[in-house]
C-alpha cells in the first residue's frame, strides 16, 4: 500500500496543536525551545513547545568532535556551571600537525591561524551536552517526544507549513501494515522549526519547495568519522587538542584529522574527507583506519580500548551557500540551513545560537498575532550577530582548499593569521563554488585504485565491527529507508562508470554489490547497518539514492559520542 492509501483506509491521523513545533532534538532545536520558555516566562506569556527527535532518545543520533566554543550556551544559560552542564574538560592546548607517511611536523604557536585557537574552549561528548539540554528544556515544560520521526511536511490551504506528521509504525518490508500497525501523528504549529542536521530529510525537501537555494552556491559537506578510546592513564593528556593535515591524502583531497583528550582516561579522534573527493576508489572509513596507524596518532592510543564509532555527514559551512531560512510557517536552523564554521571545526555553538535568534523573532511573532507570516526578523537577527561575522571571516577557507592542498594552506595562513595582524577582519575577496558533491567524482577508467591495508582488529577494524559498537538498531521487519528511484542505475552507470562508489563511501557496509545466480550483478541494500550519516544521499552520482525517515527510535545509539 502507498502512504496516502494507508491514510484513506486507516485515517485521519489523530492531530496534536502547539505553538511550536521543533524537528529534532540536538543542539539547536533544543536551544530554540529553551529560549522559547525562557522568554515566555519573562513576559508573563504561555507558549506550547513540542520537540521531536527520531532517535530513541535526546543525544542518541548526535555526533561530533567535538570541542565546543562556549559562547552560545553562556547566552542560552549565564549559570550553566551551576547547572551542571558536561562542559568538564577546557582545552589545554593546541597542536597542528604536518604529517608525512612516517613523520610530522608541528606548526610553531605563534603561526597558528586564528581559526585554530581554541582558548576558552572546551572538550566535550556532544551527545552528553544534548541530554543536559534536553533534561533543562523538560524542566522549563517543553515537550520531548523520543523515537518519533517527523515524515512529512504538513501545509495549509494557502501553502504555508502548518506542521509535520510522524512516520506510520509497523508497516512490514512489503509495505502492508502488520498487526503491529500504528498510523502517525499530526503534530501541527503556528510556527515549525527544522533542526535536523546536515542534509536534513525535511530541510532538503522545503529548501526545494519553496527555492530558498535560489541565487546561492550549491550547498556542499564532508563526512566525519569517529572514534572513541579508552587508553591507558599514563598516555592521557586531558585537553589536548590535536588536528593533522596531510598523510594519509595523497592528492588534492580536502580531508585532515582531529584527535581530543576528554576527562577520564578517554580519547576521541576521527577524520574529515570532503565529499567532492574525485576519485571513485577512495574510502573515508579506509582513510581514517590508515591515519590511525600514523606514529603521531598511534602514540595517542596504543594499548588502548576502542569503545565507539560513528559517522555523519558535515556542511562545509559557507555564507555563499546558505539558503534563505524561512518561509511561510516555519524556519531552518543550525546545520538544517549550514551555519557550521568549516574553518574552526565547530556548529554546535552556531547551532545554538541560531536556534536562539529564531525563538526570538518567533516570540515577537506569535505576540503580535503574526502566526505562520515568514519571519523576516530572524535572517534580520542573524545578519546582525556574531555569528555572522563569525562565518564572513572564515568564509572562503573550503573553496581555497577546492583549489589544492597548497593554495588552501597559504591562503588560509593569510586570511586567517597574517589579515587579523593587519587589522583586516574579513578577507576582501569572496570565492564561490559552483559544484555540488555528487558531480565531481571522475571515471574509474581514469582513476587509481587504492589498495588499503587489512585491519588488525586492535588499532584498525572493519565496517561490521565498527557498526556494531554504535549500538545500530533498525526493525527488521519494516521498509528499507534508503530508496532508490530507478533500480537499474547502481548497475548500470555507478558500477559501469565508477566502480560503485557507494561500497566504499559508506561508512557502515550498507551497499555491496553481489553477484546473481547468473553471474550478473546486484546492489544489496543493508539498511539495518545505517547510521543516518546522510552519505548516500549526497554524494551518489545520479542522485538516485533518497534517504527517507526509517521507523522512530531506529539507527544509532550513541554513547558518550
Amino acid at each position: 500500500m502507498t502512504p496516502q492509501e494507508i491514510l484513506e483506509q486507516f485515517g485521519p491521523r489523530e492531530a496534536m496543536e502547539y505553538d511550536v513545533v521543533i524537528v529534532g532534538a540536538g543542539p539547536g532545536g533544543l536551544a530554540t525551545a529553551i529560549r522559547l520558555k525562557q522568554l515566555a516566562a519573562e513576559q508573563g506569556k504561555e507558549i506550547s513547545v513540542v520537540v521531536l527527535e527520531k532517535g530513541s532518545e535526546p543525544g542518541a543520533h548526535i555526533l561530533s568532535g567535538a570541542v565546543m566554543d562556549p559562547r552560545a550556551i553562556t547566552e542560552l544559560f549565564p549559570n550553566w556551571k551551576e547547572l551542571g552542564a558536561p562542559l568538564n574538560q577546557p582545552v589545554t592546548g593546541d597542536d597542528i600537525l604536518f604529517l608525512s607517511e612516517t613523520g610530522s611536523t608541528r606548526t610553531p604557536d605563534w603561526l597558528v591561524p586564528g581559526n585554530f585557537h581554541n582558548d576558552g574552549c572546551y572538550v566535550v561528548s556532544l551527545s552528553n551536552v544534548v541530554k543536559w539540554m534536553a533534561q533543562q528544556a523538560e524542566g522549563l515544560g517543553v515537550e520531548i517526544f523520543p523515537g518519533f520521526a517527523a515524515a512529512e511536511v504538513l501545509y495549509d490551504g494557502e501553502g504555508r507549513v502548518k506542521g509535520v506528521a510522524t512516520g506510520n509504525m509497523g508497516i512490514g518490508k512489503d509495505g502492508e501494515p502488520t498487526a503491529d500497525f500504528q498510523l502517525g501523528m499530526e503534530l501541527l504549529g503556528k510556527y515549525t522549526v527544522f533542526a535536523e542536521g546536515a542534509r536534513g530529510h525535511l530541510g532538503k525537501q522545503l529548501i526545494a519547495q519553496f527555492k530558498l537555494d535560489a541565487g546561492k552556491d550549491p550547498q556542499t559537506y564532508a563526512i566525519g568519522i569517529k572514534e572513541l578510546w579508552e587508553i591507558p592513564a599514563d598516555k592521557a593528556k586531558p585537553g589536548l587538542v590535536v588536528h593533522t593535515a596531510g598523510w594519509p591524502m595523497v592528492d588534492d583531497t580536502f580531508g585532515g584529522g582531529f584527535l581530543y583528550h576528554l576527562e577520564g582516561n578517554l580519547v576521541t579522534l576521527g577524520f574529515v574527507v570532503g565529499l567532492d573527493y574525485q576519485n571513485p576508489f577512495m574510502s573515508p572509513f579506509e582513510e581514517m583506519q590508515r591515519w590511525k596507524t600514523h606514529p603521531a596518532i598511534r602514540a595517542h592510543i596504543e594499548g588502548g580500548k576502542r569503545i565507539g564509532y560513528g559517522a555523519r555527514a558535515i556542511n562545509n559551512g559557507t555564507p555563499q551557500a546558505l539558503p534563505k531560512t524561512v518561509f511561510p510557517g516555519g524556519a531552518l536552523i543550525g546545520c538544517d540551513a549550514g551555519y557550521l564554521n568549516a574553518a574552526r571545526i565547530k556548529g554546535s555553538h552556531a547551532a545554538i545560537k541560531s536556534g536562539m535568534l529564531c525563538a526570538e523573532a518567533m516570540v515577537d511573532a506569535l505576540g503580535a498575532g503574526r502566526a505562520q507570516d515568514e519571519l523576516g526578523a530572524y535572517p534580520a537577527a542573524f545578519e546582525a550577530s556574531w555569528l555572522h561575522e563569525e562565518l564572513q571571516q572564515t568564509r572562503n577557507f573550503k573553496l581555497w582548499f577546492k583549489k589544492g592542498k597548497l593554495v588552501g594552506n597559504v591562503m588560509t595562513g593569510i586570511e586567517q593569521w597574517l589579515l587579523p595582524k593587519l587589522g583586516i577582519k574579513n578577507p576582501p575577496w569572496t570565492l564561490h563554488g559552483t559544484k555540488r558533491d555528487n558531480e565531481t567524482l571522475k571515471p574509474a577508467a581514469s582513476s587509481t585504485p587504492i589498495a588499503y591495508p587489512k585491519p588488525d582488529g586492535k588499532l584498525t577494524f572493519d565496517r561490521l565491527s565498527s557498526v556494531f559498537i554504535s549500538n545500530t538498531n533498525h526493525a527488521e521487519n519494516q521498509p528499507a529507508h534508503l530508496t532508490l528511484k530507478n533500480a537499474s542505475v547502481p548497475v548500470n552507470i555507478n558500477l559501469a562508470q565508477f566502480a560503485g562508489p557507494e561500497s566504499r563511501y559508506c561508512p557502515a557496509g550498507v551497499y555491496e554489490f553481489v553477484k546473481n545466480d547468473d553471474n550478473t550483478d546486484r546492489l544489496q541494500i543493508n539498511a539495518q547497518n545505517c547510521v543516518h550519516c546522510k552519505t548516500c544521499d549526497i554524494k551518489d552520482p545520479t542522485q538516485n539514492i533518497v534517504w527517507v525517515t526509517p521507523e522512530g527510535g531506529g539507527g544509532p545509539n550513541y554513547a558518550g559520542m
